[in-house]
């Protein structure tokens, strides 16, 4: 054979260990190619866990088609949740009210069952997980205090006393303190996880609920119910930096994976407003139906999703264009909050 033809496989002749190259090459090559198509949107790809408050159930949603596709029953009458770093669990907290529940349904997301249910404290709100996974935080209203999970054991390893009314928890992204806030103190306890101790308390506004930290972990944003604006907490100085009006009545907050902008549901104004966190105004206000009360964004930050307790839909908004783009049915009864895959 020439040496200048072009030289073809000769499969005949190849030795074994030629073929080991080939096939190895062949499945680096696939497996490439499976991690290629499964890049696409985290919104195409993940389920929204959402606690319906009255139907004492969680309603999954699949953000790819944004229709209703299955419905976990959990104990009575959960109120809010938070999903493992993993994406392997998500806990939902059981207020019970006068039925006294107190306890979190832990949610297998590979196969959509409570696996396991943990007694907390009075009246469980929020929840939220250290960044390693290792502890969850379970907001006990009636109790003023915080649960702290082991989450190897599903276990209450320590109880910290807090301000009056706890409702909402939030951690930094180094895990080295998390906020809670109290309803009736109107104030937010700043916990030290590594001591398990409330190491300082800042004043916000009337009746602070829902809350969230910055991805780089310097501000905490704080929904006061009451006052009907947003406390912005610089986290070096645990001081009020900047305090922000919204509409009637905000629950929550919720910020984009790249810190650009935070979005907060009114539920007396039946609307959301959205923060640009650079300048600390709010840019827009998007109409959504009826009491939003949960707001969570996807982690590729292109959409948000919106509980409506009242109307029992969610409301989905792409966050370019801070419009509704679509509304789930049938998410009853009244849906709390929106629980999404962390970034």
């Amino acid at each position: 054979m020439s040496a200048n033809r072009p030289q073809v496989y000769n499969y005949k002749n190849r030795s074994r260990k030629e073929w080991q190259r080939w096939l190895w090459s062949v499945q680096c090559l696939a497996l490439l190619l499976l991690a290629a198509l499964g890049c696409v949107s985290a919104a195409a790809q993940s389920v929204a866990y959402v606690p319906t408050h009255k139907s004492n159930s969680v309603a999954l949603i699949n953000t790819a088609t944004n229709s209703v596709i299955d419905v976990i029953p959990v104990e009575i009458q959960p109120l809010s949740g938070a999903m493992s770093p993993n994406g392997q669990e998500v806990y939902i907290t059981n207020s019970g009210w006068i039925f006294g529940s107190n306890s979190v349904s832990v949610i297998s997301t590979l196969t959509n069952t409570v696996v396991a249910t943990i007694p907390v404290g009075n009246f469980p709100i929020g929840v939220a997980f250290t960044p390693n996974g290792a502890f969850a935080y379970v907001v006990n209203s009636v109790a003023n205090s915080v649960s702290v999970l082991d989450t190897a054991t599903r276990t209450v390893v320590s109880t910290i006393n807090v301000g009056a009314s706890p409702w909402g928890v939030a951690f930094t992204p180094n895990g080295t303190f998390a906020y809670v806030t109290n309803q009736s103190t109107n104030d937010v306890s700043v916990i030290d996880t590594a001591t398990k101790s409330v190491v300082a308390t800042v004043p916000v506004g009337i009746n602070p609920v829902g809350l969230a930290i910055t991805p780089g972990g310097a501000f905490a944003y704080v929904a006061n119910y009451l006052s009907n604006s947003i406390s912005v907490i610089a986290t070096a100085t645990n001081t009020v930096v900047n305090t922000i009006a919204v509409g009637a009545t905000p629950i929550t907050v919720a910020i984009t994976p790249n810190g650009a902008a935070a979005y907060v549901p009114n539920d007396g104004s039946n609307n959301v407003s959205v923060i640009n966190t650079a300048s600390n105004t709010v840019t827009a206000t998007i109409a959504v139906q009826a009491n939003p009360r949960g707001v969570a964004i996807t982690p590729d930050g292109a959409f948000a999703y919106v509980s409506n307790r009242i109307a029992n839909t969610v409301s989905v908004v792409n966050t370019a264009t801070n419009s509704v783009v679509a509304t789930v049915m049938g998410v009853a009864l009244f849906p709390e909050a929106v629980i999404l895959p962390a970034r």
